[in-house]
């Protein structure tokens, strides 16, 4: 069964919820969830997993995928930081010197990609 799309105008509203007070978990949530979705429609493929446990993951931007086990190219972070560094509020190579992403794989550098459009 295929993950409901959220509405831009919620799921905007959640990403400025988050980034302007202590969110609770379920703003948390739609906000991430939100951006994972962002992504994976503006860089559609299959062949870079993003995870931001325990919230969500997607795959996106085009090449070669996979079919079963651990995709071999794999970006993940925890919830804060997904936001921040989608948002434009930390940039790719900051979030990755501080150990605040995990990055592994030809493929799994997302710098070129963030902050996304996500206020549409």
């Amino acid at each position: 069964m295929p993950t409901p799309t959220i509405p831009d105008a919620q799921g905007a509203e959640a990403v400025r919820r988050a980034l302007a007070t202590e969110p609770d978990r379920e703003t948390t949530a739609l906000a991430v969830r939100y951006l994972l979705q962002v992504i994976a429609e503006d860089v559609p493929g299959n062949s870079v997993e993003v995870r931001v446990p325990p919230f969500g993951a997607v795959q996106c931007v085009e090449g070669p995928g996979h079919t079963r086990g651990t995709p071999p190219n794999v970006v993940e972070t925890d919830a804060l930081t997904w936001l921040e560094l989608a948002t434009g509020g930390t940039d790719w190579a900051a979030a990755v010197a501080e150990g605040r992403v995990a990055a592994s794989g030809a493929r799994a550098d997302l710098a070129a990609l963030l902050p996304l459009r996500w206020e549409r």
